[in-house]
């Protein structure tokens, strides 16, 4: 009888340990979440009126850094998060119409390892990503499209504004140079995820861990948006760019992201009561499109997150969400755009501009393409459920080059010293695992930036940063005035030179 009930109990609980979930034992999952052209303050949790309340909570739950940099550019951003090395040691810091070069992807390490690799969305590069380690991908190899529809027109539908109908899109290995969906409701952020969810379930059903880069075009212009979700914004932005902006402020405060430190920037938006009635109205309806992009972008996450717990995989996941480069002051100007179109509509191609980008990247200088710091911090959201600590913030000085070191260490993995047969660039960054454990960190070399005119440097504390070839340095104490506020040069002309040999001898590697 004894034998009987010993062999019934060994039998139940080996039923029970093959059908239990995975534990916390187990590898995680890796999201990684990017948005496009996203300013700094403009999710709910980094001081905005836009509601977000999946990344809301995903930051109450986890933790925000107020010191972490893409760029400023979105091909050399996205190519540096994607190799963990600058965008010059992979060939892309001036051009993306060649193969990655010197460097692994992300996914080809995380699959040596183990994991399922997915991509779905944004490339802005020239390979194809299934031959760069993932194993599925859908998405938009190029740079930007129509939201509506990428391609051709379609019957019954107006005419899409768009700067190419060419725009390069990959179904797995199948390429389209000009995609014309079938699909009525197609709309970018909504399929980029629904196809990530299928890649979720597919890695559910394998029994493996996966990583997944999420690549959102959003909220990058054009400004078009589903009509339910410009709704919901409808007359909040009448009230112009000084008051948005001050509530910003005040909110990034209140909330705890920002200290007094952060000295608010003097604005460079044009002053609300000196625009004529014509022109507010122009304004406030680019915003209530920009912000149902961004709303849309978080359902969107949600969606993510509710697959994952229906899965029961969402306790053993860690996500990451950030923005390729800072909001954009760049203004589209189309031949034959149709200017009598609805701002959001398929037939209408409307940028943010200047004006906004200040708003948006709240409380910091300048915009997209400028290495200051509007340009360059974007949002950081870490989140990992018993790992990092709920509502944590980290000031630590981080670049994108640190998140293939940082996703390394949590997958166990190794990154290679060459991977077919090639010799790769060693890695630039440093891992983040420590601060997210809120342990003490440091970084013992500069981070470096350069884009176009724009360079910058930071090291120990301190920042050089110009904007033009043949500009002076401007010299901030970026721990004492993170916005930017008071140009040092001057008074510390060899802090100043010491900086700019270490910035100069940086370069001239990549200099053929």
């Amino acid at each position: 009888m004894k034998k009987a009930i010993f062999f019934i109990l060994f039998v139940a609980f080996n039923i029970l340990a093959c059908s239990a979930p995975k534990t916390a034992t187990s590898k995680p999952n890796i999201i990684l979440i990017c948005a496009d052209d996203l300013g700094w303050s403009d999710i709910g949790c980094y001081g905005s009126e836009i509601e977000t309340p999946n990344l809301d909570r995903l930051a109450q739950e986890g933790m925000r850094f107020t010191q972490f940099h893409n760029t400023s550019k979105c091909f050399p951003s996205r190519a540096s998060l994607l190799t963990g090395v600058y965008a010059h040691d992979c060939g892309y810091d001036q051009k993306y119409s060649q193969p990655i070069k010197n460097a692994v992807t992300i996914g080809e390490v995380l699959r040596e390892a183990g994991y399922s690799t997915y991509w779905s969305g944004k490339h802005h590069g020239v390979e194809n990503p299934i031959y760069r380690g993932f194993d599925r991908y859908y998405g938009l190899k190029d740079g930007c499209c129509n939201y509506f529809n990428p391609g051709k027109q379609r019957e019954g539908e107006a005419k899409p504004a768009q700067k190419s109908a060419k725009r390069e899109w990959c179904i797995d290995s199948t390429e389209y140079v000009g995609y014309t969906p079938n699909e009525k409701d197609f709309y970018t952020t909504d399929y980029f995820t629904s196809y990530a969810i299928d890649f979720i379930n597919d890695a559910s059903a394998a029994e493996k861990p996966f990583f997944l880069y999420l690549a959102y075009t959003a909220p990058h212009d054009p400004l078009m948006a589903w009509p339910e979700d410009i709704q919901k914004y409808k007359g909040k932005y009448n009230v112009g760019y000084e008051k948005i902006r001050a509530a910003r402020y005040e909110k990034q405060s209140k909330n705890g992201l920002i200290d007094r430190t952060y000295v608010l920037s003097e604005p460079t938006f044009t002053a609300w009561d000196k625009l004529d009635e014509r022109e507010k109205d122009l304004e406030a309806q680019k915003m209530e499109v920009y912000a149902a992009m961004i709303d849309r972008m978080d359902q969107n996450i949600g969606r993510v997150l509710s697959e994952l717990k229906r899965l029961g995989q969402l306790d053993n996941s860690i996500i990451l969400f950030m923005s390729d480069n800072g909001a954009s002051a760049e203004v589209v100007n189309l031949e034959n755009d149709n200017d009598s179109g609805v701002i959001g509509g398929i037939d209408r191609w409307v940028s943010l501009g200047e004006n906004w980008a200040n708003v948006s990247n709240t409380p910091f200088r300048f915009y997209k393409t400028y290495s200051y710091e509007g340009g360059i911090n974007t949002p950081l959201i870490a989140w990992w459920p018993n790992k990092i600590k709920a509502n944590s913030k980290s000031d630590f000085t981080g670049h994108f080059v640190d998140i293939m070191p940082t996703l390394i260490e949590i997958a166990g993995a190794e990154y290679p010293v060459k991977f077919n047969g090639q010799e790769i660039t060693p890695q630039r960054g440093i891992s983040l695992m420590p601060t997210m454990k809120r342990e003490t960190i440091e970084r013992s070399s500069p981070i470096f930036w350069q884009w176009h005119t724009g360079r910058a440097m930071v090291y120990n504390g301190w920042k050089i940063v110009k904007h033009g070839e043949d500009q002076p340095w401007d010299l901030y104490n970026i721990e004492q005035d993170p916005t930017e506020r008071v140009n040092l040069a001057k008074d510390y002309p060899e802090k100043t030179k010491e900086l700019d040999a270490m910035f100069a001898k940086w370069i001239l590697q990549y200099v053929n």
